[in-house]
């Protein structure tokens, strides 16, 4: 098995209080890395996550992505703590019902949210990465897509697949862009994964349902997926800059 070495890098990780994100941070800090944990609601988790690893120096930072100046002010914080980032992994987002059945006004502002949450603040933090990246050299983004982008959602998740859709697109553009100054860019498109986003879906529909469409006995977790971005920023997987690799235990195969 390869080893992934993420010693002396300094890895930004969105949404990393919980779920996908802690996931990853947390793998990457056993692997060495200096981890910027961020957080919006639950900084305990954030910080508890950070003390498990007091050698990497790793730091918690705190930042609501629905507004863009909190997300300029998240990146300013995270290169004024750590100097350089090597790698930036834009994993926060929400999953918000919106029926089409429900009033056009309610609609409409989970829309809105969505965008703003999982791609508006994708698309500054991606802005504000490559002008950091040009200045050091290079470096890498990890996007957190979805299947949805490939085989869509349901009518109550059009906002979600949307912003999903619009990241993934930015990814491999960014891919296309920027190779040749050295700034690398890839896609994890995860299918069903078992974290405390998806605990309401399960309480709802069941987890029978979940399981009936995957190929595999049980659901992805967090750490299915962790190793696979420490790889994507250990430079090790840099000749696949705008792929997207597909996690989804088998429930929507390209």
């Amino acid at each position: 098995m390869t080893h992934i070495d993420l010693a002396n890098k300094n890895i930004l990780i969105t949404g990393a209080s919980k779920g996908i994100g802690q996931g990853i941070a947390d793998y990457a800090m056993k692997m060495g890395a200096r981890a910027a944990v961020h957080y919006n609601s639950d900084k305990i988790a954030a910080e508890s996550l950070v003390t498990k690893y007091p050698e990497t120096n790793s730091k918690t930072f705190h930042a609501d992505l629905s507004k863009t100046q909190d997300v300029i002010s998240l990146f300013k914080n995270v290169v004024t703590a750590f100097e350089r980032i090597d790698s930036i992994i834009l994993n926060a987002g929400v999953f918000l019902q919106h029926s089409t059945k429900d009033s056009f006004e309610n609609w409409l502002e989970v829309w809105k949210s969505t965008i703003d949450i999982n791609l508006n603040s994708v698309g500054t933090m991606t802005k504000l990465g490559i002008d950091h990246f040009r200045e050091h050299h290079g470096g890498r983004f990890v996007y957190i897509g979805s299947r949805a982008v490939f085989r869509g959602e349901t009518e109550e998740y059009l906002a979600y697949a949307a912003s999903k859709g619009g990241l993934t697109s930015l990814a491999r553009s960014v891919a296309r862009s920027f190779g040749k100054e050295n700034i690398k860019s890839f896609v994890i498109a995860p299918g069903f994964t078992r974290t405390q986003m998806a605990e309401s879906f399960i309480e709802t529909h069941g987890e029978e349902r979940v399981l009936n469409e995957i190929a595999l006995n049980e659901l992805t977790k967090p750490s299915d997926i962790a190793p696979l971005v420490a790889l994507m920023c250990s430079g090790q997987m840099d000749h696949a800059t705008g792929a997207t690799i597909d996690v989804n235990a088998g429930s929507h195969i390209r």
